[in-house]
């Protein structure tokens, strides 16, 4: 039998990925609820799988038939509906990401699955994407010293993208409804919420391999909407850099790791896109490329058979793990914004 879904957003999220990725693992799961903030798209998108629609969080975790919790709202109310669900008693939570936006509600959640035995997984689906998976496997296979890696997104506008900017504080509109980036607290908080809602997509990964923040070198946010910001990592140099452009180039998702060896590439397929997995690519030192096959499933629907693993008992549920990877992207983020701060009087 199928575990049953109950999906808190109704977002673009929702409707592009997570719904159309359920449908795909109809022998793992079956969507039974789903509940909007007051936007009015839960009932449609429920009308489509003949599931239960609500407004708010009470009516689906109060669900008998609710198994497993999709949380995909906003950030900033994650850590919240996690300790909503594990209070209602429900056996499994999925946690789009991030987990939460402070160390200290990261604590608390972790701790409380951990005490109910709640399964937690958080989608971070660069993650779990097969590709990911055999850069890893390169890396240890050679055991070459990672010497720099940079993560670069170049993205069309999107509506969710910018609304990112707009959770965390009231921040000072500018022309267009824009943030004032001009002001620097309006920058470092605009900057927080990039980095905690875009860069976290490849954070875990990239904490696998270069762990820890020693010193942020650099930090900005790019206009109209973009960051740039550079870090140490033990001997590790860190780039990430994200551009959106209104006529900007066609989407980019890539991370590049250089080794003393060699130089790899991972181009992840764009966002809302169901493509396969990411495909990676290695440089030799003799300058030759090696493009290694590209997987037909994708990290969000990796992500959604490891949390049926979960479920079934196949594997642990990695509590120190999630709270290790949420503590960096949090701690990442708040030192990027106390770099653009550096030297402002108060």
């Amino acid at each position: 039998m199928p575990w049953k879904v109950g999906v808190l957003g109704a977002g673009p999220g929702v409707a592009a990925l997570h719904l159309p990725v359920l449908g795909r693992l109809a022998e793992l799961f079956r969507v039974v609820h789903i509940a909007d903030g007051g936007s009015g798209r839960a009932g449609g998108l429920a009308a489509r799988l003949d599931a239960r629609w609500s407004v708010g969080e009470t009516d689906l975790l109060a669900d008998p038939a609710v198994q497993v919790v999709a949380i995909c709202s906003p950030p900033a109310e994650h850590a919240r509906q996690i300790l909503a669900a594990v209070a209602a008693g429900k056996p499994a939570i999925f946690c789009e990401k991030p987990l939460a936006t402070s160390r200290e509600e990261a604590d608390e959640v972790i701790s409380a699955c951990r005490v109910a035995g709640t399964v937690l997984l958080v989608g971070t689906n660069h993650l779990f994407d097969a590709a990911w998976g055999r850069a890893k496997h390169h890396l240890v296979a050679l055991a070459g010293r990672v010497q720099a890696i940079s993560v670069t997104l170049a993205l069309p506008p999107n509506d969710r993208y910018h609304r990112l900017v707009a959770e965390g504080g009231p921040f000072q509109a500018a022309r267009r409804g824009r943030p004032d980036l001009g002001t620097p607290a309006v920058a470092a908080g605009v900057l927080r919420q990039l980095l905690t809602g875009l860069a976290i997509h490849d954070l875990p990964a990239l904490r696998d391999i270069a762990p820890g923040v020693d010193e942020v070198v650099y930090a900005r946010v790019a206009p109209p909407m973009g960051y740039l910001v550079g870090y140490r990592a033990g001997g590790i140099l860190v780039q990430l850099a994200l551009t959106m452009l209104p006529e900007g180039p066609d989407a980019l998702w890539r991370m590049s790791i250089a080794t003393s060896h060699d130089r790899i590439e991972v181009n992840f397929p764009p966002a809302f896109v169901h493509a396969g997995s990411a495909v990676t690519r290695v440089r030799s030192m003799d300058g030759q490329w090696t493009e290694y096959r590209r997987d037909p499933e994708d990290g969000y629907v990796a992500q959604w058979r490891l949390l049926a693993s979960l479920l079934e008992g196949g594997a642990p549920v990695e509590y120190d793990e999630l709270l290790a990877d949420s503590h960096f992207a949090i701690d990442l983020a708040d030192a990027a914004a106390a770099k653009v701060l550096e030297g402002v009087s108060p």
